[in-house]
This record gives structure tokens, C-alpha cells and sequence, in this order.
């Protein structure tokens, strides 16, 4: 009699485990074509996943091919039948779940290849792409022609250029003045940036007319000028809300300094992290949060019209920045030493307190400045930012408003400087 002991001593290959574990990630995969009522469901595309383990198990690479040519006609005839409905929606779920049936088959193969995590990835990130069908159809039909242009230009950016660049560094100089150049981390940096832009479109397109908190601090993660300008615009026709428009400037402050200190601290991590960024850009952050709501009635709502949430001749022009800001400040950190490169860090705040911080992070990584140089250089740019973002205001007709937003900035960046000296003695 076939005893208990008998079937524990049953060895589980690596092959059995393999194949069980492709039939459940079929099944996984399966399931909202089961509930969406589809021809194929939990147990077509189970079986699938267990065919292609099967045959990959076998090393027999004609049986796999066969295996997939097979799940390809299937898939053939279910596309067709769609084609030849009246229904549209059923066209689209027949394809659909026609090329299910055949990630299926691939997720199978790979399992039993030991790419198990590959398996479980492309298992789950199908599966939302599945059910979010509706939400994924909502947002692709509620795109304009220019965010679709400036999807389609980040993509490019991120996954197609940056691949291609040299991971290694570069020495660009003559003689004793020359400066190390890493073009992948330079790329990656403009990404991140643009990345945040695009983030801060999102957000503001769907809370922007819910408060001057979204609008203020969101609007200054990617462009504390455009806050400035519709600031200025929103006071000129309502001059009784200066309050607002200070407080919403002074949160764009706030998302400035936040950005700079994520640039600094995660492009750092290999390093040495620039711990000394943390306290006096901590400072600003929470000394303009504290100014802001203490200075403003958050029952007042502020719309800031973004024209688009990517730019691909802004982000260029920024690279180009950012490149020409590394050069520069490097060159001149090895003729004048670190005197060279603060001013060039200050000036270049003005214009992007987030290319002069990339430099200074860019060229801390390369051993061009040192940890304390690098964090002075990031706090100058800072600085240069708010007071550039002060300046701005003088330009609308409402003194009142300018001089205010020039008071409250000098406060801040007064209580900043005081919390650092403190910090440091």
C-alpha cells in the first residue's frame, strides 16, 4: 500500500515547482478575463502558462516554438471573430485578450527559464492593465494633443536617449584645468527634473483650483517663476488678495528648497550623503511654510494655468545649462579655487537654483569640490533663487505686494542663516 512515508519521499524537482508556479501565475492573469466574461479565463490561461513551462522544461526548443505558434493561432482566431463583430468593445477585448494568452504562454517559458522575478513582473504589471482598463482609457482620451507630444518627448528622454549615453566619465580642459564630466548622471539629472515638472502638471491640473497651497507649492517644484507670474497676475486684477499671493510665492520657496535637498542627498548616496544641505534648506522649508500659513487665509482658492507639462526645447536648454554650469564652475573652482565657483553657483541661481545645485552635486561626485563647498555652492543658488523670485514682484504694479514679498523673503532667509550659525557652532 502507497503509505504516507512513501509519497513524502517523492522528490520535488525544481521542474515541478516551476511548472505549478506557471500555472498559478496563469490563473493570476486569468482572472479578470474570467470576471469580464471572456471565452478564455482562469483555466484556458492557466493551462497556457502550463504548457509553456512544460516545454521549456523539456529544452526542446522546436516543442516551444510550436507551443507559442500554437497559442498564436488561438489568439488569431479570437482577434478575428472580434473583427467580425458588430460590438466595438467586444473587437477591443478579443484582441486583448488574445495577446494575454500569448504573455501567458511567455510568463510560462520564463519561469521554467528561472527567470522567476521577470514572471511575477510581467505577471502583475499585465494584470493592472487589465483591470484599469477603464482608467486607462479615461486618460488616454482625456489627453491633449500637446500633453500626448509631451508624453511621448519624455519617453524619449528617459528610455530611449539615456540608454544610449556612456556610463563612464569624461575630462573636458587643458593642461591643469580640467573637470571631470559624467553625461549619463548630467541626463539623469535633467530627467529627474523634467520628471517633477511633469508630476507637478498632473497635480495642479486636478488641484489647482482647490487651493493656493497645491498651486504655490506644486507650481514651485518645476517653475518658481511661473508662480511669480500668476501671482502677479491674480494680484493686479484682485488687489485684496496680496496676502494669498505672498504666501503662495513663499511656498514655491519651500518646494524649491525641497527639490534641491532631494537632488543633493539622493545623488549623493554613493558619495557621502551632503548631511550638511539638511539643516539650513530644513530651515527654509519650514520657515516658509510657517510664514505662509500664518500670513494668509487659506479659505481663498487660486487657479495657475500650466500650458503644458513638458517642454522638450526647455529641457534641452537646461541640460545645456546644466553642462556649461559644471564646465564653468569647474574650471573656475581649479584657476580661483572655491571663490570661482560660488559666484558662478550664485549667478546660476538665479536663472535655476536646480542646475547650480546638479553642478555642485555633479562635481562633489567627481572629487572637483569638496563636501562643505558643494553645500555652500546648493545654499547659494538657493538663496539666489528667492531673491530673484523677490525681485520678480517689482515688475507688477502693486508696490504694496512687492515690498511685502521682499520683507517676508529677507525674514526667511535671515531665520535661515540664524538656524545654520546656530546649528554649526
Amino acid at each position: 500500500m502507497f503509505g504516507v512515508a512513501q509519497f513524502s519521499s517523492i522528490p520535488l524537482d525544481a521542474e515541478v515547482l516551476q511548472i505549478t508556479l506557471a500555472g498559478v501565475l496563469g490563473l493570476f492573469l486569468g482572472l479578470e478575463r474570467e470576471w469580464s466574461h471572456k471565452s478564455a479565463g482562469v483555466r484556458t490561461f492557466s493551462l497556457i502558462s502550463m504548457l509553456g513551462a512544460a516545454f521549456t522544461v523539456l529544452g526542446s526548443t522546436p516543442l516551444v516554438v510550436v507551443g507559442g505558434v500554437l497559442v498564436i493561432v488561438q489568439g488569431t482566431l479570437l482577434a478575428v471573430r472580434g473583427l467580425l463583430a458588430d460590438d466595438e468593445d467586444e473587437e477591443g477585448l478579443s484582441l486583448t485578450t488574445s495577446m494575454s494568452m500569448l504573455v501567458a504562454y511567455a510568463v510560462g517559458t520564463l519561469v521554467a527559464s528561472a527567470y522567476t522575478i521577470e514572471a511575477v513582473t510581467v505577471t502583475v504589471f499585465s494584470a493592472l492593465l487589465l483591470v484599469l482598463k477603464r482608467e486607462l482609457h479615461s486618460f488616454a482620451w482625456g489627453m491633449t494633443r500637446t500633453e500626448l507630444r509631451s508624453a511621448a518627448e519624455f519617453a524619449i528622454l528617459a528610455f530611449v536617449i539615456y540608454p544610449l549615453l556612456p556610463a563612464r566619465s569624461y575630462e573636458l580642459g587643458a593642461g591643469d584645468l580640467m573637470v571631470e564630466v559624467e553625461p549619463r548622471v548630467i541626463w539623469l539629472m535633467v530627467v529627474t527634473v523634467a520628471a517633477i515638472g511633469i508630476v507637478n502638471y498632473a497635480i495642479v491640473q486636478t488641484y489647482g483650483s482647490r487651493g493656493i497651497a497645491v498651486t504655490g507649492f506644486f507650481g514651485g517644484l518645476a517653475s518658481s517663476t511661473a508662480v511669480v507670474g500668476a501671482m502677479l497676475d491674480h494680484v493686479e486684477q484682485r488687489p485684496a488678495v496680496s496676502s494669498y499671493a505672498v504666501a503662495a510665492i513663499l511656498l514655491a520657496d519651500a518646494a524649491m528648497a525641497a527639490r534641491n535637498l532631494v537632488i543633493a542627498l539622493v545623488f549623493t548616496f554613493e558619495t557621502g550623503l551632503l548631511l550638511g544641505a539638511v539643516v539650513p534648506l530644513g530651515a527654509v522649508i519650514l520657515g516658509s511654510i510657517a510664514i505662509a500659513g500664518y500670513t494668509a487665509d487659506w479659505t481663498e482658492n487660486l487657479e495657475m494655468d500650466l500650458e503644458s507639462p513638458f517642454s522638450l526645447r526647455n529641457v534641452l536648454s537646461f541640460g545645456g545649462l546644466f553642462l556649461v554650469v559644471i564646465v564653468a564652475g569647474g574650471l573656475a573652482a581649479a584657476e580661483f579655487g572655491r571663490l570661482g565657483f560660488y559666484v558662478t553657483a550664485a549667478l546660476t541661481g538665479l536663472v535655476s537654483s536646480a542646475g547650480a545645485t546638479t553642478s555642485a552635486v555633479i562635481l562633489y561626485r567627481g572629487g572637483g569640490l569638496s563636501g562643505e563647498a558643494a553645500v555652500f555652492a546648493i545654499l547659494l543658488a538657493t538663496a539666489s533663487s528667492i531673491v530673484v523670485k523677490a525681485g520678480l514682484t517689482f515688475a507688477g504694479p502693486d508696490r504694496e505686494f512687492a515690498v511685502k514679498t521682499a520683507t517676508v523673503s529677507t525674514v526667511l532667509l535671515v531665520a535661515a542663516g540664524a538656524v545654520t550659525a546656530g546649528a554649526t557652532m
